[in-house]
């Protein structure tokens, strides 16, 4: 899906009209995607995760064989074992390249920070198949009963067994970058995936307005600070097959009797006028700068304000920067087309509006959370090592917000979290 059509559209137009929206700062980053090569790329290409299961993640242990490799002066293979960085596996023994992704990207910010990235721009490490191709290749070696294999036998080999596990991801990643991942390791970095918050619901999966329904990602139910890979699949489907066809139905079974609803009530002609004049309004602002300039200023807000890692004073320029930059929206867009035409620079212009107004509200919730935890890192919440700290005691509650008109000004409701079952404990992937 691309950034325009997996949005938060829906979400936030029943936010408007009264739904209240829970948890909107936890944000997933997702550490295995192709690198940004340029400022006109519009999304970056996500890397399956099941790659870190055999890649081992590394940089140069010194900052000049890093710049070496940065200007092409050296290429990777030829570092010295020696000379690499496996951080992941230097910081977290126990799990290695296998830990959770806030974890690992946030480490890969910090190595490529520090200067040790590996790519033009700095901002990338490297996903090593090698010693896979190694280990596998020698297990294959002894299933196939081969009697000293050469080590250029026993690479093939596990190349083989490497790429009918990956081969589609692999001439993906050489398509987009130009770069064998048999021959040299690939390049990653971190990126935005997932924003775990969405429309606050009940049991029933009902929003605060009766009778509104919110399923599968548009509501927060399932994602707490640290979403799994899975559960935006498990989300959709337990939502969809095991809850909503008992409670709507329980829902619905008073209102059997009620005939079709005229689309001439004063209540339809409202909602339908309010439509059409945000529309025409976009239209007739005739300015001088296009949607996609806007989505990007905000994007480029997010991602350095309330990205990876977040700063009191960062998020309240970031609100600030939102508020400065809606403003200059609604004052200077520039929407081509007619109204009544099939016209996606239109509704491009609708969901960057929606976009200005829930990127306050995140970085509202981020700035209101004292605390790190999972996809919400706050810098003056962190052990000495960098890892996460929590504050359990004052902060174990789901942000649930109302909207009051300006994003930067909603009501907080807190719904405080009760464990019973579970004893509640900051995990050490040490």
């Amino acid at each position: 899906t691309n950034a325009m059509g997996s949005n938060a559209s829906a979400s936030w137009k029943v936010h408007r009209r009264g739904a209240f929206f829970g948890n909107p700062s936890y944000t997933q980053i997702h550490p295995t995607c192709i690198p940004v090569s340029g400022e006109k790329q519009s999304k970056l290409t996500l890397m399956s995760e099941s790659l870190r299961n055999d890649g081992r993640i590394w940089v140069p242990k010194k900052k000049e064989d890093a710049e070496a490799i940065r200007q092409g002066k050296m290429k990777p293979i030829e570092l010295a074992e020696e000379d690499r960085d496996y951080y992941l596996e230097r910081r977290y023994p126990s799990f290695g390249n296998l830990v959770p992704r806030d974890v690992a990207s946030r480490a890969a910010k910090e190595r490529c920070d520090a200067g040790f990235g590996v790519n033009k721009t700095g901002e990338a490490v490297f996903l090593d198949f090698a010693a896979s191709f190694e280990r596998y290749g020698k297990t294959e070696a002894k299933v196939q009963g081969l009697t000293n294999p050469s080590k250029e036998e026993i690479i093939k080999l596990g190349r083989k067994v490497v790429e009918s596990k990956y081969g589609n991801l692999f001439e993906m990643y050489e398509k987009i970058t130009d770069d064998n991942p048999y021959e040299t390791p690939m390049k990653i970095y971190p990126a935005v995936h997932y924003t775990m918050g969405g429309i606050w619901v009940d049991y029933n999966l009902m929003t605060t307005i009766p009778g509104c329904y919110a399923c599968g990602e548009a509501n927060f139910s399932d994602h707490g600070a640290n979403r799994l890979g899975a559960s935006a699949l498990m989300q959709g489907l337990a939502d969809g097959y095991f809850v909503l066809p008992y409670t709507i139905g329980d829902y619905l079974a008073d209102d059997i009797r009620t005939g079709e609803i005229d689309t001439d009530t004063p209540e339809f002609q409202k909602a339908e006028e309010e439509v059409k004049s945000s529309l025409e309004k976009l239209l007739n602002i005739k300015g001088t700068k296009t949607v996609d300039h806007f989505h990007r200023r905000l994007g480029k807000i997010m991602w350095n304000e309330c990205g990876m890692s977040r700063n009191g004073e960062d998020l309240k320029k970031a609100m600030k920067d939102i508020r400065e930059l809606r403003d200059e929206f609604w004052s200077d867009v520039k929407v081509s087309g007619e109204l009544n035409e099939m016209n996606a620079e239109l509704e491009k212009a609708s969901r960057v509006a929606d976009f200005l107004e829930l990127g306050e509200l995140m970085c509202l919730d981020a700035l209101d959370r004292e605390e790190s935890a999972g996809g919400h890192f706050r810098e003056e919440h962190q052990t000495p090592e960098g890892e996460a700290l929590r504050d359990d005691e004052n902060f174990s509650f789901v942000s649930a917000y109302e909207y009051t008109g300006d994003p930067g000004k909603e009501i907080l409701h807190k719904e405080q979290l009760e464990f019973e079952a579970v004893e509640v404990k900051t995990r050490s992937y040490k």
